[in-house]
């Protein structure tokens, strides 16, 4: 045990690190067999609902740096494959362009007017 209130604290943070670590890597696993079952069965609508899921499992725990972000580009790439081959058309995500343009325009401002030199 540590004797040091710094060492302590770093004790502390290092068990909720791996507790938070561990239900991110848990949820990860979890929706990868779940997709891995769905393959199995060979419902082409679970199948996309359960990618979509383990794809977003994928990439929170990429995010959080669990998984290194090339583990992540793999394991997504190899589940489209699959996907693919069971007849499942890839869906594209939603582009980031299609919620910009339907905001409200900004107005361009006029420029303002020198002043005068008093």
């Amino acid at each position: 045990m540590p004797i040091i209130k710094s060492a302590k604290k770093r004790v502390k943070l290092a068990a909720k690190a791996n507790a938070r670590n561990t239900r991110t890597r848990r949820s990860l696993r979890e929706a990868i067999k779940a997709f891995n079952k769905a393959l199995e069965s060979g419902k082409s609508a679970e199948i996309l609902k359960l990618q979509t899921e383990a794809t977003s499992a994928i990439d929170t725990a990429a995010k959080k740096n669990v998984i290194h972000k090339s583990k992540a580009a793999r394991f997504k790439s190899r589940m489209a494959i699959q996907a693919k081959s069971k007849g499942i058309k890839p869906v594209k995500p939603a582009s980031r362009q299609s919620s910009i343009v339907s905001q409200k325009p900004k107005t361009k401002k006029t420029p303002a007017k020198p002043r005068a030199k008093s």
